[in-house]
């Protein structure tokens, strides 16, 4: 991908002295996603930032996944995880790693630091070590099992490992400082005990490393220079530092932290993500209504949009909170300008021409200034559809569509008048007549009566059968859905899909691809939904941002 000219962020800066300085012979970042979820917006922003420096400065990026949790990890997470990295147009350097991967060597770095009189085995129960850590303005108090005997501590530790030891009933701890300033320094944990099977080490492990023991020594195994992180491990970087510098680590990375990425409108707690899907508000994790990568790929969201965003938003070290209307800029502006065209009527109303008979083929082009794209050929016959929407009785002269009596351009085919009207029992409209005036096609009317304004059609005989769902673009009614104690569930919008089922596409989209999106003409940008067995195609988004305006 092209790097786009603009002021380097402080990142690129630091990067680019360490290169230059001799620090640092050949970057290598990571992205260390843990494996409990599908990856989301919030995401992105480090995804893009990590493969990027690594493509900027002609480094290397790791993927390696955190699965130090193995109760909520999984290898379908896994899975989803790779393909929107690759989505996204990114490639990691060489195999995926896991943290896992490591886990033999980091229990032999637990008995290093046990060995030196750095780490012991706590028979604190959790409520027990909330209640010694202290506070922010009080310190800790020592555990009562914190001067245990290192032959001791290497005893109980490997009990833990081998499942003699029930949950709950120990830890291993660093010894550091019970009074030290920074909370994370207060002793922290490095093993837990779980007697949980792995999704990639089965049942061979009794005890998991915390993140905190397992990122940095990951890092070091792997050789990573610059280990970029959001702004909420900046606390935890004396912790980090302190591993690498009391443990016979094979090199020094060193941490960096950055804002992350929040849109309001939105939320991208895992948590919260979850419970949106286990409630069934979506249908998973991938529904397009979510803002994991993956429901909004299905949704019909580009690579070029998310990357584009990352790239307004930029890398600064305060935290901020991004209008979700910057995305859907981005998204628009991508769609505009590549999206391929085609005609759809979602709300038909049939549209006979009284005077033409015939059956014939019109050219139109896939883009309306990309020439490169091409063009695709419609079929034109005697009955078409229409939108209902796009005629009335009788109108003001604000309406610029079909009206009785007057004229309108049918797009890239003829201009037509409207003669007479239909209607059922109920007095709705069934069927409109109209003719078609000769000479029109591509031309003006030889009479020199114009045309209102343009519609779209699709020709009845050729159309294919489609749904059309029309998702709203925010999930939530709020700018901060679960602020302030409130409840993000009362916040979801009463209506986020509403499904057309009776919809008319043109023959061109029968066979549509589930990996592009379409603008429809007049109507919205759209893509075929990959996970339905039918023709349905997902709003992505309207042609024009509404939000907050008048739809009269």
């Amino acid at each position: 991908m092209a790097v786009t000219e603009r002021p380097s962020h402080f990142l690129e800066n630091i990067v680019e002295s360490d290169l230059a300085e001799g620090r640092t012979d050949q970057l290598v970042t990571r992205f260390p996603p843990e494996p409990n979820g599908y990856l989301h917006i919030g995401h992105a922003k480090s995804i893009c930032l990590n493969f990027g420096l690594a493509e900027r400065f002609g480094g290397k990026c790791n993927l390696r996944f955190d699965d130090t949790n193995p109760e909520k990890e999984s290898d379908e997470f896994v899975a989803a995880i790779k393909k929107d990295i690759e989505w996204l147009g990114f490639e990691w350097a060489g195999e995926p790693h896991f943290a896992s991967d490591y886990f033999e060597q980091l229990y032999q770095w637990a008995q290093h630091l046990v060995k030196a009189g750095k780490a012991y085995v706590c028979e604190l129960s959790a409520d027990e070590a909330r209640e010694y850590r202290g506070t922010l303005t009080e310190p800790g108090k020592n555990s009562p099992w914190r001067d245990r005997s290192v032959e001791e501590n290497l005893q109980l530790l490997e009990k833990m490992r081998s499942g003699e030891v029930a949950e709950g009933k120990a830890t291993l701890r660093a010894k550091i400082d019970m009074a030290h300033g920074n909370m994370n320094m207060r002793d922290p944990v490095l093993y837990r005990i779980r007697h949980v099977t792995h999704h990639q080490q089965g049942d061979e492990w009794k005890i998991y490393p915390s993140y905190d023991f397992a990122h940095g020594q990951g890092d070091a195994i792997e050789g990573v220079t610059h280990s970029i992180c959001t702004l909420e491990f900046q606390d935890h970087r004396p912790l980090y530092d302190w591993f690498i510098e009391n443990l016979p680590v094979p090199a020094r990375p060193r941490q960096y932290e950055f804002a992350r990425l929040e849109l309001n409108y939105t939320v991208t707690s895992k948590r919260k993500l979850k419970q949106l899907v286990d409630s069934g508000v979506v249908d998973g994790w991938d529904d397009p209504r979510m803002p994991t990568i993956s429901g909004m790929r299905r949704r019909g969201y580009t690579p070029a949009a998310i990357r584009n965003l990352c790239e307004m938003v930029g890398i600064t070290k305060a935290n901020s909170v991004v209008d979700v209307g910057m995305l859907e800029y981005a998204l628009r502006d991508d769609l505009d300008k590549n999206a391929p065209r085609a005609m759809v009527v979602l709300n038909p109303l049939k549209l006979v021409l009284t005077n033409y008979d015939g059956n014939e083929s019109l050219r139109s082009p896939n883009h309306p200034v990309k020439e490169e794209m091409g063009e695709r050929q419609l079929s034109f016959s005697r009955e078409l559809w229409i939108e209902a929407e796009d005629f009335r009785e009788e109108a003001n002269k604000k309406y610029k569509r079909l009206v009785l009596g007057k004229r309108v351009r049918l797009r890239n085919a003829y201009v037509i008048e409207a003669e007479s009207l239909e209607k059922d029992d109920q007095g709705n409209i069934t069927q409109v007549n109209a003719r078609v005036i000769a000479g029109t096609l591509g031309e003006n009317p030889e009479d020199g009566i114009k045309p209102k304004g343009v519609i779209h059609w699709v020709d009845a005989a050729t159309a294919a059968d489609c749904e059309a769902k029309l998702y709203e673009d925010r999930l939530f009614s709020v700018e901060a859905p679960g602020a302030g104690g409130s409840d993000f569930m009362q916040q979801l919008n009463p209506v986020t899909c509403t499904s057309l089922q009776g919809a008319k596409a043109e023959a061109s989209l029968a066979n549509a691809a589930s990996d592009v999106t379409w603008q429809f003409e007049r109507t919205g940008y759209f893509t075929r939904d990959s996970a339905s067995p039918g023709l349905v195609f997902n709003r992505t988004i309207g042609l024009r941002d509404t939000q907050g305006k008048s739809q009269a």
